[in-house]
């Protein structure tokens, strides 16, 4: 045997006792643990995490931690992590003899108005809009023109949020809903003209109403600012002389004071209103905002429909309806139900970033590439990020669309509640629709020949 062979022999009969040894010590350290999860005192116990992690949960642990590392407001992102009620309850019903579907060749019109009282309505390819998430307080600039360009590139529209205004944003989407915040810094009379659509902000489903700007001083004299629900008659005025008859409508989320909030709305003269359930997120928000506030959207947006259509405004004054939409499904419950259309946001975050979170994960989270300031901001590629967010919002709509067919139906005006049935009797009762079951008969039993 040749001097190498020898030593390669010694290398691996070395690499195998050491594998040996290595599965002995394994063994062996299983076994201790195992014995010592199953004689120390529960006290003493490592067990004990498993006990109390599965009663209060491995977020409640985190937060409490982060709670008492910092005397301060604890800001969590993207929304709550309760699972609130909604649309799961309900399902459609499919088409066969009664009425039959359509091919998947006819076409099956999306178009939505908003505002379609106001001189300049606002007209979509699709119902599904981009949320308003605002640069600096959320968003990246890079973030918010991805989101420009995909929804012109879905032909729908994207909201500026509340924060300043990013005129590249505006050269970028095709239809632009401008916010005007309670305290409106950032805004000039100038931007406020460029809108497609103007949307006053009240508050959101993830942080309430809580407050916003802190220097009402630094608003413009010739900008009215929303001190008092006396001062909404004369914003929306203002707003639809300087915004030339484009919608001017209202922010805020679903509470259970939403029919007295509605009407105050309604008297100030608005073209829609947009309004959003607790499962909301944003980019950071007090958990108690999250986790206690507000309604689910489903109680809120049929609360809502209810009393548009006993004021005689249902479709007149638009809906626009947000917070834990995250299929197309979802969204087609939500139309029929009689919502105009549907914000989208975190599920915008989610296909801007698409395969660009490879940049953060695993060390950062993927909101550190769209968030300002994020550690991986700089190196957002918008526009691939905008062909995403189109790709996104083409496919949702194209399978609403077969959703649609399968109603036998061939436009998205038609779908309504008539189409919905309910699994269980709270849905039942919040939507006004028939329980799937309540219908069933029990087949006579056919006696047997003797």
């Amino acid at each position: 045997m040749s001097s190498t062979t020898s030593k390669l022999f010694a290398g691996a009969l070395g690499v195998m006792g050491g594998l040996v040894a290595l599965r002995f010590l394994s063994g062996q350290l299983v076994r201790q643990g195992v014995k010592v999860l199953m004689t120390d005192p529960y006290m003493e116990n490592l067990a004990e995490l498993l006990s109390a992690t599965k009663r209060t949960g491995v977020q409640t642990i985190l937060e409490t931690n982060l709670r008492a590392q910092k005397a301060q407001v604890l800001k969590r992102p993207l929304g709550s992590p309760r699972r609130f009620l909604d649309f799961d309850g309900l399902m459609f019903v499919s088409a066969h003899l009664d009425r039959p579907p359509l091919p998947h060749t006819r076409e099956v019109h999306t178009a939505t108005t908003i505002g379609p009282g106001a001189k300049k309505p606002l007209t979509l390819a699709t119902p599904l809009l981009v949320s308003g998430m605002a640069y600096k307080k959320a968003l990246s600039d890079r973030a918010k023109y991805a989101l420009a360009l995909g929804s012109r590139l879905a032909g729908t529209a994207s909201n500026t949020g509340e924060g300043p205004f990013l005129p590249k944003e505006r050269e970028l989407a095709e239809r632009l809903i401008i916010q005007y915040p309670r305290m409106p810094l950032h805004r000039t009379v100038e931007i406020l003209a460029q809108a497609d659509a103007l949307e006053i902000q009240l508050g959101q489903g993830a942080s309430a109403g809580g407050a916003q700007a802190p220097f009402p001083h630094l608003v413009r004299p010739e900008l009215p600012a929303l001190r008092q629900r006396e001062d909404l008659p004369k914003i929306v005025s203002f707003l639809r002389q300087v915004g030339g008859g484009v919608p001017v409508g209202v922010k805020l989320s679903f509470t259970n004071n939403l029919e007295r909030e509605i009407d105050l709305c309604l008297e100030a003269g608005v073209d829609f209103l947009a309004m959003e359930g607790a499962k909301a997120a944003t980019v950071a928000a007090p958990p108690i905002l999250e986790d206690d506030f507000g309604l689910p959207t489903i109680i809120g947006l049929c609360r809502a429909v209810e009393h548009l259509k006993a004021r005689g405004v249902h479709r007149q004054v638009s809906l626009i309806v947000s917070g834990g939409f995250f299929s197309p499904g979802q969204c087609l419950k939500a139309l029929a139900l009689g919502a105009d259309a549907i914000y989208l946001g975190t599920m915008a975050l989610y296909s801007i970033s698409h395969t660009q979170t490879a940049k953060s994960i695993p060390w950062e989270p993927p909101t550190q590439l769209v968030v300002d300031g994020g550690k991986q901001a700089g190196r957002f590629n918008w526009k691939l990020g905008a062909r995403h967010l189109a790709n996104y919002l083409i496919s949702c709509t194209e399978e609403i669309k077969e959703g649609v067919r399968a109603l036998g139906k061939h436009a998205l005006l038609q779908v309504d509640a008539s189409d919905l049935v309910s699994l269980d009797e709270v849905t039942s009762q919040i939507t006004g629709t028939p329980l799937a079951y309540s219908r069933r008969t029990v087949r006579a039993r056919i006696p047997s020949e003797v």
